[in-house]
């Protein structure tokens, strides 16, 4: 297959032609200057940029929370057991889940008897984990950081929990239950991929990194079997998975498949855990926060850490550490150092001013989530006080030479970079004043932390085809940016200019 796009512009002001042929990059030349070689396309000067990426996603979780009972609204845990409970109200069948609450601001606690009641009718006896109707519903609310999880008595019951004081779980616990959520069969999950993919082809989007909680790589070589073509994946896998990924001779980077598009991806190691949790691992406490945990707390021992990445060098895989606190991201630099791992810190969202340059030194890649630096100012106002300069700190990451990598962590924020570039480029929500805004960075920065490859001949022909020029766009523009093509190794997967 040869293709030329014919006057499109470029983000340095440029106006090209650019040809494909099959899957590659193979001329990029002044507009006019040489004959269309193939189809021609003509761009009429739509911005053309090298496809995107999501460098951090939970993929079928992102493709069922569509599906799911959407809490995101909620104000109180009171509010978000009433959308709950209408939902099982409106669909008398089956579990109840709902995802996304943010609890870290509510005045109220969330615990199992709301939800009894909300949904069965009745309050449980506390303590008693059984409600007095409808004892077989069962109802499970995910965080939006996925690091907490909120059930009903009959859904504490089915997944062991028979005394829990207060149906939240946090961190391991959490990861069990949401691992557990079975409500629908591996075919559906498959098919809402498939959408999934089809809506993120649509943003310009080419390929993903995937941290889903399972053996991965082995859930999309089922998906890639299956016809799945819209996306490339870079499968990651967590420590639970390491015998088997070293079985199976599994080097980071490898091609699973025949299309070449399927590759094992880094080695996921959870470190601590989350601000809206409050479990993030910190050096100093949280504002405000008491109890056994005031600094939060970490989930891989600091040695446990440096055996894990170790094993990682040695059979040839990345790192991909998750560390949000001071405190985890510190520990995290220090175990790259003593292994001489490669790798990223996934998050990165609260860093010392002594380990900015340590990411550049080290050749570790912060990959970042700038969409949650707006969803999470209020938090960091609430618990991380005077320390919010050092958050979500993208400028002072690149200042130091570090590399930045994008991603939505989707479902904790929507699979579309064009939200995560305009969160880097003008840290706002809407109309509010840009919050830290000594942190926001270029556009062209920010594209570049999107994106794997170039607009050169020789590149993979992945590419998206830009409907307006985001250049001129401002933060809610930006976050809308509108795609009128997207092509993955020189084929259309989202056509809107032809």
């Amino acid at each position: 297959m040869s293709f030329t796009f014919s006057g499109a512009r470029l983000l340095d002001g440029r106006v090209v032609d650019v040809t494909v042929t099959d899957t590659r990059i193979t001329a990029v030349t002044p507009a006019g200057e040489l004959r269309a070689s193939g189809e021609h396309i003509e761009l009429d000067g739509h911005v053309l940029v090298p496809g995107l990426w999501d460098q951090h996603t939970h993929f079928t979780q992102w493709a069922l929370s569509s599906r799911r009972v959407r809490l995101d609204s909620a104000a109180s845990a009171d509010e978000a057991a009433r959308l709950l409970g209408e939902h099982a109200a409106r669909h008398p069948d089956g579990d109840v889940i709902g995802v996304g609450f943010r609890d870290a601001l509510w005045a109220d606690r969330p615990h199992f008897a709301l939800l009894d009641d909300a949904v069965d009718g009745t309050i449980g006896e506390a303590g008693s984990g059984a409600s007095a109707a409808g004892p077989e519903r069962r109802v499970v609310a995910l965080s939006a950081d996925l690091h907490t999880v909120w059930l009903n008595s009959a859904a504490l019951k089915a997944h062991g929990f028979h005394d829990h004081p207060s149906g939240v779980l946090r961190e391991a616990d959490a990861f069990a239950v949401e691992a557990a959520l079975d409500e629908v069969s591996d075919a559906t999950a498959d098919e809402w991929a498939h959408d999934a993919a089809l809506a993120a082809a649509a943003r310009g989007v080419v390929g993903i990194v995937d941290f889903e909680m399972a053996l991965t790589p082995e859930l999309w070589l089922r998906r890639f079997a299956s016809g799945f073509d819209e996306l490339q994946v870079d499968a990651g896998f967590y420590p639970e998975h390491l015998d088997a990924a070293i079985a199976a001779g599994w080097s980071t980077g490898q091609t699973l498949d025949d299309s070449g598009r399927l590759r094992v991806g880094p080695l996921k190691v959870i470190t601590d855990g989350s601000l809206g949790t409050r479990t993030a691992a910190m050096f100093a406490p949280y504002d405000g926060v008491v109890g056994d945990e005031p600094r939060g707390r970490l989930t891989v021992p600091p040695s446990d850490l440096v055996a894990l990445l170790r094993t990682a060098r040695r059979m040839g895989l990345s790192a991909a550490v998750h560390a949000i606190g001071d405190a985890a991201n510190s520990h995290a630099l220090d175990a790259f150092a003593a292994t001489g791992a490669r790798g990223s810190i996934e998050h990165a969202q609260l860093l010392r001013r002594e380990d900015f340059p340590r990411f550049a030194a080290l050749g570790v890649t912060a990959s970042v989530q700038p969409r949650h630096a707006i969803d999470d100012q209020d938090i960091v106002a609430r618990y991380w006080g005077d320390r919010a300069g050092r958050a979500y700190a993208f400028r002072s990451l690149l200042d130091a030479g570090a590399r930045l990598a994008f991603g939505s962590d989707a479902p904790v924020a929507p699979l579309d970079p064009w939200q995560a570039i305009s969160a880097a480029v003008f840290r706002q929500a809407d109309d509010a004043p840009p919050w830290h805004a000594e942190q926001a960075i270029s556009l062209g920065q920010a594209v570049r932390a999107s994106v794997r490859s170039s607009i050169l001949p020789g590149q993979p022909a992945d590419l998206a085809v830009l409907a307006s020029d985001p250049r001129d766009a401002d933060a809610g523009a930006l976050r809308a940016q509108p795609v009128a093509a997207t092509v993955l190794a020189g084929r259309f997967t989202y056509d809107a200019i032809r």
